[in-house]
């Protein structure tokens, strides 16, 4: 059984390097669109989406998340946009329903030719007080935690290989 949103789970893959193009407006709101749409627990949406695409900020986040990875490099691969995903404390579902929400993004970005990936360490970033002072800027509450982020651009290098997967993922018992 297959049909396009089996195949795009299939075929989409963590892109690490980037064009340095801006993605389009329409194709950003697509995503972020998406990001929306994913479950959350009782449906009580608590996931709050911030679109970086001023190269200030970006360097500043880049520089922060490097920071905690103990790096001097980008960790967010070059891509000219990014979303930082953050969720409501308060949910005892709030780590899920930012996943979720980065999963959606990633797939609705493969579904209209961008690259993503999944950058880690929000959580960490957005404890800090630089990471508190951008929150505020930005309108999150305190009590909103980063779960991730999703880069977001063209892909310098095409798509990786498809790898196989391991076995013993699966497991049926009674089968």
């Amino acid at each position: 059984m297959t049909n396009d949103i089996l195949e795009a789970m299939k075929q989409r893959r963590s892109i690490r390097a980037y064009k340095p193009e801006q993605i389009k407006d329409g194709e950003l709101d697509a995503v972020l669109e998406a990001g929306t749409f994913a479950a959350s627990g009782m449906n009580m949406q608590p996931v709050r989406l911030v679109a970086i695409q001023d190269e200030p900020t970006r360097a500043l986040l880049s520089r922060l998340n490097a920071q905690v990875l103990g790096a001097d490099t980008d960790p967010f691969y070059g891509a000219p946009t990014f979303v930082v995903v953050f969720a409501d404390t308060a949910r005892r579902t709030y780590v899920e329903d930012g996943a979720l929400a980065i999963g959606n993004m990633m797939l609705a970005a493969y579904s209209i030719g961008l690259g993503s990936c999944w950058i880690h360490r929000a959580r960490e970033v957005f404890s800090s007080p630089e990471g508190k002072e951008l929150m505020k800027k930005w309108g999150i509450p305190e009590n909103f935690a980063g779960i991730g982020h999703c880069a977001l651009g063209y892909s310098a290098e095409g798509l990786p290989a498809v790898k196989p997967r391991k076995p013993g993922l699966i497991i049926k018992p009674g089968k």
